[in-house]
């Protein structure tokens, strides 16, 4: 039991819980769901965005955070920096170690390129390792990649590019196939056929799962693979890429890398180079807890920004509408859409569904955010919020259901006294998903030729909201074509001898022209929960050979 004034409020759901239980509220119009996001989400506040002076993007506006890291001081000073002393030569370098970064190094290290991943944690340290609900795929009799492609492109309000979009689709029912072959074990029938189900925005049910570890598994059979190739895969950990190296023809030719356990620095030179760094939970945007990993602090697309890659989307967030809101020290973590796809219903203080479980992300997440901010939402001393009532999973499902497909969910819950099969869970808002990020095409390139970009530093895939289970897709299916096409350049590709950082120098020319000014740094590699500790940035700018 909570043991405390929640429990008096979560009597209120249990006493309504079998009414509710047969309610169904009525989906949203497309009035009401525009309305609702004007009003509510936090990608509609006007003063949470800025206009970016510089760049690429000039002139189009970017969350304040971002804006910050696009424009800041970079992390190296040209000058400094030894070209002609390289450390790593490959014929592909991918900067990320999760499931685009893992992808791409083993489709690229199958068509022979000689691959070198370097990750700022460990292989596997990444947004794709907390996913938890699924990966779609319309491989059912019932379904196929036109209606999906229909669910996506509407969920993401018509603004996905659809060239990607129906590559996300039709890649799909393949990407499992070559995913369940590596050894991923998904739930399935005992006749072996795969279990799938319903996620918001989704008019079939394509969603397959490992429980309630779904990217875990997935994670971990890539990482697998990727040291299973070691005599093509070279991994080099606790390393991250604080720059783009180009050569004289202006296209990517390499990285400049920093071990962030040592402060030194090195140079890694490449014929293709490949961004798949992640997302951005870890700015904290408008202030948001986050349900994302460590690392993910949008360091890809600064690199690539400043490489003269134009950015899609960038103002778009996704504000994932269960995050944990009590007790503490789960704040934000993430309460996968499956508990909501199972049954349990979003409640307010009075007891009331207030929406459509199903509804969206982003819709339901402005839901959330209207009933705490009209007075409807559940007072705590963590995070105001509303009832997430898990007790429905087994009113519906039967005895040990939850235990068997969300166990994550519960043992999240349980070690502080907080039984989901017995008690309603308090939800809010968590920072999610960077829905934008650096503009590609279908094969991965960007406008910087060489650089291709893949997984969630990547925007134009998901237009500007993402349907659950489509992330676990894209990080594998883009991360698939990025390596798949580096497999395919670097044979046509000569090692470049004439390396140079001249567009450094030129963006911070640019920087001074447009009078940004500032401290802050970027890439920003880590973020930093600690009062007045600057040593970490003290010695990085400076570090040498």
């Amino acid at each position: 039991m909570y043991g405390n004034y929640l429990d008096d409020a979560a009597k209120i759901v249990a006493e309504k819980r079998a009414e509710n239980l047969k309610f169904e509220h009525a989906r949203l119009t497309a009035e009401q769901k525009d309305d609702l996001l004007l009003k509510f989400h936090p990608d509609r506040i006007k003063e949470q965005f800025t206009e970016l002076k510089i760049g690429p993007n000039k002139g189009q506006k970017a969350p304040i955070e971002l804006a910050e890291m696009l424009q800041a001081k970079p992390r190296l000073e040209p000058d400094r920096i030894d070209l002609n002393h390289i450390d790593y030569e490959s014929d592909v370098l991918v900067i990320g170690g999760g499931g685009a970064g893992t992808s791409a190094a083993i489709m690229a290290s199958e068509a022979g390129a000689k691959v070198l991943l370097v990750t700022k944690l460990r292989v596997g340290d990444a947004n794709t390792m907390m996913a938890e609900g699924g990966i779609q795929a319309a491989d059912k009799p019932n379904d196929s990649p036109a209606q999906h492609y229909l669910d996506a492109y509407g969920g993401g309000h018509f603004d996905g590019k659809p060239e990607l979009v129906y590559t996300l689709v039709n890649k799909a029912p393949s990407v499992i196939k070559w995913l369940n072959d590596l050894g991923v074990e998904f739930d399935k029938m005992p006749d072996g056929t795969m279990v799938t189900t319903h996620g918001g925005g989704t008019s079939r049910k394509r969603m397959h799962a490992c429980k309630d570890y779904s990217g875990a598994e997935i994670m971990r059979t890539l990482r697998d693979e990727t040291f299973n190739r070691a005599d093509q895969i070279t991994v080099v950990d606790f390393t991250a890429a604080i720059e783009i190296i180009k050569n004289d023809k202006g296209e990517a030719a390499g990285a400049v890398l920093l071990n962030i356990e040592t402060g030194e620095i090195r140079i890694a030179k490449a014929k293709v180079v490949v961004i798949a760094t992640g997302g951005a939970g870890r700015m904290h945007y408008q202030g948001f807890p986050t349900s994302n990993h460590y690392g993910a602090t949008a360091d890809g697309l600064v690199m690539a920004y400043r490489a003269g890659a134009k950015l899609l989307y960038q103002d778009s967030l996704q504000y994932h509408p269960t995050g944990a809101a009590y007790p503490t020290q789960i704040l934000g973590k993430l309460v996968t859409e499956k508990v909501r796809s199972l049954g349990a219903k979003l409640i307010n203080k009075d007891g009331e569904v207030y929406i459509h479980p199903l509804e969206t992300r982003d819709v339901n997440a402005s839901g959330i955010i209207r009933e705490v901010r009209e007075g409807r939402g559940v007072k705590n001393d963590v995070q105001d919020a509303v009832w997430l009532d898990t007790p429905m999973i087994e009113m519906i499902h039967g005895e040990g259901t939850i235990l068997k497909s969300i166990p994550a969910m519960y043992n999240m819950f349980i070690k502080y006294g907080i039984d989901i099969r017995k008690e309603p869970i308090l939800v809010y808002p968590t920072l999610h998903y960077q829905n934008g990020g650096v503009e590609i095409d279908k094969t991965c390139h960007t406008n910087v030729a060489n650089l291709l970009v893949a997984g969630e530093a990547s925007g134009g895939v998901h237009g500007t909201n993402r349907l659950m289970g489509n992330s676990l897709l894209d990080v594998v299916v883009f991360g698939r074509e990025a390596g798949i096409e580096a497999g395919k350049m670097f044979k046509n590709i000569s090692l470049s001898d004439k390396l140079n950082l001249d567009h450094v120098k030129a963006f911070e020319k640019e920087r001074e022209a447009a009078g940004i000014k500032g401290d802050a740094i970027s890439p920003k590699i880590l973020p930093r929960y600690t009062h007045g500790n600057k040593e970490f940035e003290k010695e990085i700018p400076g570090a040498s050979r």
